[in-house]
């Protein structure tokens, strides 16, 4: 793409200025000017195929000019561009369009909450709610699972690192294994189901069973469809609420709009973000089966509920991919494309590489952190973005917009060949 990337003098501002905190830009440090499509643009000129498409935000790419377009229009119009939560044409066009486009062609009905801007925000509502209507307290979640950093949501993720910066005992989650966590002859399924239905296993009967389809912060781990469909099941007999969290998964990352169609789940909460705006505007909300509405009006609120901006967005973005299903076959033979060569790569190693993924979400497995980790960095400076996930790090995230070009993708995967193989090279005990 143009010779190695390397850092800038001007990076040192940020070490400066910018929190410890920053994590990012310690990974690709190199200032971005500039983005279309799954190409990056550096201040100094180098051009970066983007393999993150902002950890799943930007499934329709960056500055996606149609979408581009509905917005310019909409703020060059004077119309409310932040309302709290009143009553606007955007928010109701969106969410006829929604309706209409999405949920009735699958058979759902939900009602809509707007939460704060982040999936964060809308885990909290979600499990707030689920108390509520319930009235318990215990939320089951899943091992590797992530949920977001506020306190709820990270109470309810496994990650240990993440868990420990927030400097409280959490609290209010019960962890069981995720499908195939104990190996592939075990079915977590049914430890549930003993736990939950044997009056001395000491596991509280739940608020709600929060799950992701697809556990993309843990490794990019799947969940079979018997496995999601049991869960459910419990949910249902022991009178939870079947919470799937779409946060990452959603807006046709695996494939299909939800990531839970495959297994023709009815979860009685949806909680979506990130590429729900379809252009990296911050939204977030939950989709909340009608009986289930069980909050007084005012009880949980938020300043930035349903941004009008962001909601635009999302109304073009349903409109341009989701009206027919030509779009989700395109992402499922991209997928198919992806898979192969990734399993290619993962063949030529004797370490044990593999490959797990849905839709247009992979994970390549390198057993060890450290190869992880210098694949990464070579790819970068080669001119791919790549991010690693997984318990250690260990798992190389494969994340391309949804509407990547052929040509684009494939130049991609070399850059990622290459860094594995120069990696393993260089690793390789002598």
């Amino acid at each position: 793409m143009g010779g190695a990337i390397r850092g800038s003098r001007k990076m040192q501002a940020f070490q400066g200025l910018e929190s410890n905190v920053r994590s990012y830009s310690r990974s690709f440090p190199v200032i971005f000017s500039r983005a279309r499509g799954s190409i990056m643009l550096t201040e100094d000129g180098h051009k970066v195929i983007d393999f993150l498409s902002g950890a799943g935000t930007l499934n329709y790419g960056h500055n996606n000019h149609e979408i581009k377009a509905a917005i310019i229009d909409y703020l060059a119009s004077d119309a409310v561009v932040h309302g709290l939560d009143m009553a606007t044409p955007a928010k109701l066009e969106f969410m006829e369009t929604f309706r209409s486009i999405i949920l009735r062609d699958r058979g759902l009905e939900y009602r809509f909450q707007f939460t704060g801007p982040t999936g964060a925000n809308a885990i909290e509502a979600a499990l707030k709610l689920a108390r509520k209507v319930t009235g318990r307290q215990a939320i089951i979640s899943f091992t590797r699972g992530y949920h977001g950093m506020s306190l709820g949501a990270i109470a309810a993720s496994g990650n240990r690192f993440y868990r420990s910066a927030s400097g409280v005992s959490l609290s209010g989650a019960t962890f069981m294994p995720y499908d195939g966590y104990l190996g592939p002859t075990v079915d977590t399924a049914d430890y549930l189901r003993k736990a939950l239905m044997d009056e001395s296993s000491g596991t509280d009967r739940p608020a709600a069973i929060l799950v992701e389809t697809v556990q993309g912060e843990g490794g990019i781990n799947i969940a079979s469809k018997q496995w999601l469909q049991s869960v459910q099941k419990i949910a249902n007999s022991v009178g939870a609420l079947f919470i799937v969290d779409d946060i990452q998964m959603g807006c046709g990352r695996t494939g299909e709009f939800f990531s839970f169609e495959f297994a023709a789940l009815s979860p009685d909460i949806v909680v979506l973000s990130k590429s729900l705006s379809g252009y990296g505007l911050p939204l977030s909300m939950l989709l909340i089966k009608e009986q289930l509405d069980a909050w007084r009006p005012g009880e949980h609120t938020g300043t930035f509920r349903g941004n009008n901006l962001a909601l635009v967005s999302a109304t073009a973005a349903i409109n341009l991919y989701w009206r027919c299903s030509t779009f989700s076959q395109g992402v499922h033979h991209m997928g198919k494309l992806i898979r192969c060569r990734l399993e290619g790569i993962a063949s030529k190693y004797a370490n044990g590489m593999t490959v797990r993924g849905r839709g247009m979400a992979f994970g390549f497995d390198c057993r060890a952190p450290e190869i992880a980790a210098t694949a990464a960095r070579k790819a970068f400076e080669k001119g791919l973005i790549v991010e690693r996930c997984g318990p250690g790090d260990e798992v190389v995230k494969v994340l391309p917009a949804l509407t990547i070009d052929l040509e684009t993708l494939n130049q991609g995967l070399e850059i990622l060949e290459e860094s594995l193989t120069e990696t393993v090279e260089q690793i390789r005990p002598h």
